[in-house]
C-alpha cells in the first residue's frame, strides 16, 4: 500500500541539506576486526554525520560485526577513471613485481 502526502497547491518537497526531498547520502565502511582493512558495507540517508553515524551503527553492526566505522558524504568521495586504469595501474614499474630476483638458500621457501 502507498500513501501519498498531500500538499497545497504549488508546494514543493522539502530541500533537506541540499538534497531536494530528502537528507544527502553517506557511505559507510566497516572494519571487521582490528588490523584488517574497511570495507563498504552500504549507504545511510541522514541529515548530518552525527546522524549518519548512528544510523550505519544501527543497521549494519548489528550482530557486532565491527570495531570501526568510517562514514563518508558520497558527494566528497572521487575516484579514477576506469578507461584511464593503464596510466594508474600499469606494469611499466617492474620493480613493483620482483619476479626477477634470486634468493639465497637459506631463505628456503617463499
Amino acid at each position: 500500500m502507498v500513501y501519498e502526502v498531500p500538499k497545497k497547491d504549488g508546494a514543493t518537497d522539502p530541500e533537506v541539506a541540499g538534497n531536494p526531498g530528502g537528507f544527502p547520502l553517506w557511505e559507510v565502511f566497516i572494519r571487521a576486526n582490528r588490523g584488517l582493512n574497511h570495507v563498504h558495507a552500504g549507504s545511510v540517508h541522514a541529515a548530518d554525520a552525527e546522524s549518519a553515524v548512528q544510523a550505519a551503527r544501527d543497521v549494519y553492526t548489528r550482530r557486532s560485526e565491527g570495531v570501526s566505522l568510517w562514514i563518508v558524504r558520497s558527494t566528497e568521495i572521487h575516484a579514477s577513471d576506469p578507461d584511464g586504469s593503464d596510466a594508474w595501474f600499469g606494469s611499466e614499474h617492474p620493480y613493483r613485481h620482483p619476479t626477477f630476483y634470486e634468493l639465497p638458500d637459506e631463505v628456503g621457501h617463499m
